[in-house]
């Protein structure tokens, strides 16, 4: 079994035990500190008879200038411009249903 250090940096221990408890309708899992994950969600999936958790790898989030220069080299790259194509006609609604 891996787990983290205060650092964070992976490291062995021993198999541990963790309580399971119901929370609502979902069964959970309160993990020993040497085992607890960053962040809010983790991905879990099966193999064989084990369940496996996972770290979410948070995303950065960009910047307005890194958007806008994400945008500007879709510009410069071309394709900026869509072709016309038909548009149905908008349907009509009876919103008062």
């Amino acid at each position: 079994m891996s787990g983290l250090k205060e650092d964070r940096k992976a490291f062995e221990t021993s198999p541990a035990r963790a309580k399971l408890f119901q929370h609502g309708g979902s069964q959970a899992v309160r993990l020993p500190k040497a085992f607890r994950f960053e962040g809010t969600e983790v991905t879990v999936r099966r193999e064989g008879d084990q369940v496996i958790l996972e770290p979410v790898k948070q995303r950065k989030h960009r910047t307005p200038e890194e958007w806008a220069a994400f945008w500007a080299e879709i510009d410069n790259n071309g394709g900026a411009d869509f072709p016309d194509r038909d548009q149905p006609p908008m349907q009509e609604r009876d919103w008062d249903r």
